[in-house]
Parts: structure tokens; sequence; C-alpha cells
């Protein structure tokens, strides 16, 4: 099995706190600020807490259409985040699964910084390509920086 990782780093001017208050609300901000990527994000088992089942369907922006995820961790104290991508077309039939650990790092100027990897398990004698791996990159970012930008415009909301 081949294991492909990626990270992504962004610096945000919000503190950590907020941005993960922010994240916790990502089932509903991201169709609504990033539709291309999300159209909906529900809950299919569970309270949306560790060992929920969410499934997601895609936007038109992305070559995919669905996924289901499963919560593996969540802790407050360290402002983190993980989940499972185990199911659906989005793991492009050479990808047994993709988890991602989400992280809010505290930065000295008062803000953070988004710390997203991704670890594809790919199945046997599959590779992803850059172009596959980049563009997910670029996805995480596109995404976190329209999420970062609804919460400043909306600072009474979180």
């Amino acid at each position: 099995m081949a294991v492909n990782t990626t990270e992504v780093e962004i610096s945000s001017s919000l503190p950590s706190t907020k941005l993960f208050k922010v994240y916790a609300d990502f089932d509903t901000l991201a169709p609504k600020v990033d539709p291309k990527t999300f159209k909906s994000i529900s809950i299919i088992e569970g309270d949306g807490g560790v060992g929920s089942i969410k499934s997601i369907i895609f936007g038109d922006g992305v070559p995919y259409k669905n996924s289901k995820n499963r919560i593996d961790a969540i802790d407050t104290s360290n402002l983190s985040v993980s989940y499972t991508i185990f199911e659906g077309d989005a793991l492009l039939g050479i990808i047994d699964s993709a988890t991602h650990h989400v992280k809010f790092v505290p930065s000295p100027n008062a803000g953070s910084v988004y710390k997203h990897t991704t670890v594809f398990n790919c199945k046997p004698d599959a590779q992803l390509s850059e172009d596959i791996l980049n563009g997910s990159k670029e996805a995480y970012k596109n995404t976190f920086k329209s999420i970062e930008a609804y919460a400043i415009a909306h600072p009474e909301a979180y």
C-alpha cells in the first residue's frame, strides 16, 4: 500500500480559538462560502461528535461527486480535529482512505496557523499524481480562505 502525505499551513490574523469555533461550523459554512467545492454536508449517523458519519456532496468545481467521512477525534484543548474519508468517488478509485488532521496553532502575533495534514492510503500498486496532491492542497487552502474571510466579515457570529 502506497502512502502519500500532503501538508498545508496558512497564517491567519484570527486567534486560534476563534478559528476552531468557526471550523466547528464547517458543515454549514463550507457550502455557503465555497459552493463550487461543497454542495451539502450532512450527518447521517451520530450527533456530530467522534464516531459520527457525514455525507458530503461536492459542487461543480471538483472532479468528483461524493464522500463519506468519519469523525475520528475532536480535541478542544489542542484545537484539533481528525476525520477519515472512507467511501465515495472522492477516493478516485485508487485510494482506500484519506485521513485528515486539522489543527489551529496560536502564533506570536495573536493570530494563528491553520495546519492541515492529509494521509492518503492508496490501493496496492496505486500512486497519486502530483496534480492530484497539489489540487487537494489548493482546495484546502481555498476553502480555508473562504471560511476565514466569512469569519472576518461576520465577527459577531463567532
